[in-house]
């Protein structure tokens, strides 16, 4: 998929990093995937974003005391009216979390969780488009959610965001649907049912293309962080799982042969 200046709605759009540690997330993402970061900006509450090659790719902002949730990476998903957005999702099962909020002249953003309980963000670009780059090395390259409620899951998005979607396995197994653009394939919902651990609630995962995967966990771990699943070559790449020094989880997905359209 090539560079683009704005996202199809309902696609994703944009991802971000809450963190501890700033400096420390900005060093260890800049070393692992090649990005610049910008200096945090004091008027949005410490806010940097990341680029590769100087294209935005995602953000990050510093977790506040007493805020609650996990540090974690957010998926944000593109609406043309973010407010109408949020009416929808609690219309149909969904509840508010961060209510639309104008971002100076960058854009509307709101947070809501899905039917499952999954927490998705919406934006709705004004200046600020969202990544300029996706499924390539040093970009965000799939995403998806994984869910208890499955069916409720895909209903939700289906509903709420307008996705077209395609059921690409139906077994006990594995049960995975995507959302589909045209000829482009967006994200995925997975059936999380048989192995979400007890307790781990409903969530978005991102995966960050590189050209190397083993590579890219050596010097992960090399900076702290860990390696939560290796490396293993699926249909759709070679996929990994990992965690950064502050324990936050990702995925990447490296070319067997050559970049994927799509990860799961």
């Amino acid at each position: 998929m090539p560079a683009r200046d704005t996202a199809p709605v309902g696609a994703p759009c944009w991802v971000d990093l809450l963190t501890s540690d700033p400096e420390r997330s900005r060093d260890f993402y800049g070393q692992v995937f090649g990005w610049t970061s910008t200096e945090p900006q004091e008027q949005f509450g410490g806010y940097f974003n990341f680029s590769s090659g100087g294209v935005l790719v995602a953000g990050g902002m510093p977790k506040q005391p007493g805020m609650e949730g996990p540090e974690t990476w957010s998926v944000y998903l593109a609406t043309d009216d973010a407010q109408k957005t949020l009416d929808a999702a609690t219309a149909h099962g969904g509840q508010v979390i961060l209510p639309a909020m104008q971002v100076a002249d960058l854009g509307t953003m709101g947070m809501v969780t899905d039917a499952g309980g999954a927490a998705i963000g919406v934006w709705q670009p004004g200046l600020h488009k969202g990544f300029g780059v996706v499924a390539q090395a040093g970009a965000p390259a799939w995403f998806e959610v994984y869910t208890r409620d499955y069916a409720a899951t895909i209903a939700f998005y289906r509903d709420v965001f307008g996705w077209d979607t395609h059921t690409v396995s139906d077994t006990p197994e594995f049960r995975y649907t995507i959302a589909q653009y045209g000829s482009d394939q967006l994200a995925g919902i997975m059936d999380a049912t048989g192995f979400l651990p007890e307790g781990a609630p409903a969530h978005w995962a991102v995966y960050f293309g590189t050209e190397d995967a083993d590579a890219t966990l050596a010097t992960i771990t090399s900076l702290g962080g860990a390696v939560i699943r290796p490396a293993e070559d699926t249909p759709y790449g070679r996929l990994a799982e990992a965690a950064d020094p502050t324990g936050v989880h990702f995925k990447i997905v490296a070319p067997n042969a050559a970049m994927p359209a799509q990860e799961s």
